[in-house]
């Protein structure tokens, strides 16, 4: 592979992890207003920023889209459940347990599983 098709990739997937940290801002901006009077100030705003980050995050899955395939962009969706657990214990002081981090490494293993096997088998079509 060229460096700049390597630099492509590599910036494509960092993009694409961003854009997955701006869509779980969206689940936490969504926890801080639980308890908002509907149509506060708070309410309003929350509602707001999670439209924007949800907003950012089509625009740029779009583009992803473009530059990866379809099952590897979904299987590293999962990586969002990571930043749930890390939200949850930055901001919301929650635990990280033993089985949410038994959850989390089984949702790693099979996402780099995943992008292995999808790795290996556009090789074997692309040399025919």
């Amino acid at each position: 592979m060229r460096e700049q098709e390597r630099k492509t990739t590599w910036m494509t997937w960092l993009g694409m992890h961003l854009l997955f940290v701006v869509y779980s801002m969206s689940t936490v901006i969504s926890r801080k207003i639980g308890g908002a009077e509907l149509f506060s100030r708070e309410f309003l705003w929350g509602y707001f920023l999670i439209f924007l980050c949800l907003g950012i995050y089509a625009l740029g899955w779009q583009q992803v889209l473009k530059s990866v395939s379809l099952s590897q962009a979904f299987a590293n969706k999962a990586v969002t459940v990571i930043w749930g657990l890390f939200w949850g214990w930055t901001l919301f002081g929650e635990h990280i347990t033993l089985p949410r981090l038994a959850g989390a490494a089984l949702i790693i293993a099979g996402v780099l599983l995943f992008a292995r096997d999808e790795a290996e088998t556009e090789g074997k079509v692309g040399a025919r």
